[in-house]
């Protein structure tokens, strides 16, 4: 079997699937129906454009309407241009190269905007993003050659530098102090195992920092999510380092968007040549569009001068800017990128001594091996035990590609993995059943969480049995509903907020893992009058979307309730151990024994209720 072959055969046929997907989605779907899908902006208005590099202009665009649908346009896409007069033909394709609000640049190959932009409404669409499994195809390509591919498929053992001493810190605990002993000593390869709340960031960026300060080294930092990128950018900046994003940063904060390679760049002294010369450039421009159609050969050769001078002023711009990207480049001691855009034109000659790839548990191998590339050593830092990523293809899930490369390290090199064992968030009764299922009873509460509660007098944990109440599922679509379990649930929710003393309130996550079950919920807690003052700090929300985050209390709806004990994806375990795990202070979870209860998972979890009091009836409330 070739290791490397074999992920491009899966990924092959996760980007048929994924295109079809994406055709079924567009070919026969009206403009309102792909704007409702997030495929499309329209209509939009030019707001502004300018010489870009190379031959690229760069326009910047805003959708003037519809500005509360959410949508898939994110940096480094490809996207089209369109006019409705006649979208087959008027158009003409780009790539996002910032996104922000309701605003996105986009730079197209091209001198000018076309004449038929002037007049008609103008849209905008994501077209099928080749690029990202250009760049994955490209780097498995390229992975037959890589200097630690041997331990990272498991064929070698990574070693370890025995003589350095690590000198613990203080602020850490000691299963964090471990994981950055190995990350120093490692030579190839270090695994951090970062359970719910177990301080996975904190730890990183301590690593991160020791890394760049003791030992002077050069280091990439990869996450499939921008959010992920985002937080440890942040984060390793407070720290004090010289951090470079590239890409676009979700969370436009001033101190993020002064990380951005536009950021750094705007305050180099040279920047200021650049402005100088591309308002040149754009005067020569404005002269070339001064000759209109009707005109001879002289107005087309003078004309095509002016044009030929802006160009000239371009490479001139894109020299400065090679010039200030160098300087910029010696001083950063860490570049932070998605796994993909860690191969942007801006930075994809560098070479690194580490890369750091967090939540590898949700990042496709293939991809993976982008930044794996650029590097000699590897960190690894994650949770299988949580969502996996997501795949379009069950046939290439089934066959493997499900499988990450954390799962498999972990697997293969159990001597690099260090686990994360004491957890910040959750009291210790919310947390032992996941300590139990995924964990092997590693994981204790810190002092600090162990006990605490919403109120004293209301235990952290609820299983509430709807066994035999006639809460019957239906299906919509093809989600399943619950109508009667979603207001018994919102009941609880009152329940807890109406005799709400104390200040402030606390913050509160309704999740189920259906979508039509969501927007039942979101209806009847928008309606209830006692959940009126308290709707700021509510959430509804699919499990999906609560990854990486925390509230004092979770309400889950397991939505599920049939004669066949039929469970549909409420039997991906490690979705629910997300949804669990979100809780701190108390976690109740309403659901039909009778149809739950067929499924070792769930058992254990309504015995483990009984076993600590905190199984409840339905029929207590009704």
């Amino acid at each position: 079997m070739d290791y490397f072959k074999d992920l491009a055969e899966l990924l092959k046929i996760e980007k048929l699937e994924d295109q079809a997907q994406y055709k079924k989605l567009t070919e026969s779907a009206s403009i309102s129906e792909r704007r409702a899908n997030g495929l499309t902006w329209y209509p939009v208005a030019i707001r502004g454009q300018e010489l870009g590099r190379g031959d690229y202009l760069t326009v910047e665009f805003e959708r003037t309407t519809h500005q509360d649908l959410p949508h898939q346009f994110r940096f480094g896409i490809p996207v089209v241009l369109f006019s409705n007069h006649d979208p087959k033909v008027d158009k003409i394709e780009g790539v996002v190269t910032h996104q922000g609000g309701n605003r996105l640049k986009l730079n197209l190959r091209t001198d000018e905007l076309p004449e038929w932009s002037r007049d008609g409404k103008l849209g905008l669409e994501v077209l099928f993003d080749n690029t990202s499994y250009e760049e994955m195809f490209s780097a498995l390509k390229k992975a037959e050659n890589a200097e630690n591919k041997d331990v990272i498929k498991g064929i070698k053992s990574p070693t370890f530098n025995q003589t350095e001493i690590y000198t613990a810190e203080q602020k850490l605990n000691e299963s964090q102090n471990r994981a950055i002993a190995k990350i120093l000593n490692a030579n190839e390869l270090a695994v951090v195992h970062g359970p719910p709340g177990t301080g996975k960031t904190t730890t990183l960026v301590a690593a991160i920092t020791k890394l760049a300060r003791e030992k002077n080294e050069k280091i990439l930092v990869v996450a499939p999510s921008n959010a992920a990128v985002d937080l440890l950018s942040e984060k390793l900046s407070e720290a004090g380092l010289n951090v470079m994003r590239v890409g676009n940063p979700v969370r436009v904060s001033e101190s993020l968007s002064a990380l951005t390679l536009d950021g750094k760049m705007k305050e180099h002294p040279a920047y200021k040549d650049i402005k100088k010369l591309k308002i040149q450039a754009n005067e020569y421009k404005n002269m070339a569009h001064k000759y209109k159609r009707n005109f001879g050969k002289a107005e087309r050769d003078q004309r095509k001068a002016l044009f030929d001078e802006a160009h000239k002023i371009m490479k001139e711009v894109d020299k400065t800017e090679q010039y200030i990207l160098d300087d910029l480049s010696t001083k950063t001691q860490v570049v932070t990128a998605t796994l993909v855009g860690s191969n942007h034109y801006s930075v994809n000659k560098y070479e690194y001594d580490t890369v750091v790839i967090d939540e590898a548990g949700q990042a496709l191998e293939p991809a993976c091996w982008i930044p794996i590339l650029k590097a000699k050593k590897v960190i690894l830092a994650g949770d299988h035990c949580q969502l996996p990523p997501t795949i379009k293809s069950q046939e290439a899930a089934k066959k493997g590609l499900e499988k990450t490369l954390l799962e498999k390290l972990v697997e293969k090199h159990p001597e690099a993995v260090v686990l994360l064992d004491t957890q910040y968030r959750m009291n210790e009764q919310i947390m032992a059943h996941s300590s139990k299922t995924f964990y092997g009873n590693s994981l204790k509460a810190h002092n600090s969480v162990a006990l605490h509660r919403i109120l004293p007098d209301l235990t952290p944990l609820q299983f509430i049995d709807t066994a035999g109440c006639g809460f019957d599922e239906k299906l919509e679509g093809t989600s399943s509903t619950n109508p009667e379990e979603a207001a018994f649930l919102v009941k609880r929710v009152e329940d807890l907020m109406e005799n709400w003393q104390n200040n402030p309130s606390p913050s509160i996550a309704i999740i189920s893992p259906y979508k039509q079950q969501i927007q039942i919920l979101n209806e009847y807690v928008k309606a209830s009058s006692i959940l009126k003052p308290y709707l700021t700090n509510i959430s509804v929300n699919t499990i999906d979307s609560f990854q990486g985050q925390e509230r004092d209390a979770v309400f889950i709806s397991m939505t599920r309730s049939n004669t066949d004990g039929e469970i549909g994806f409420v039997a991906d375990t490690r979705r629910m151990n997300v949804a669990m795990t979100r809780a701190r202070k108390l976690l109740v979870v309403v659901g039909d024994s009778a149809t739950i209860g067929n499924f070792n998972y769930y058992s254990d979890f309504i015995q483990y209720a009984e076993s600590i009091d905190a199984y409840k009836s339905a029929w207590e409330y009704l």
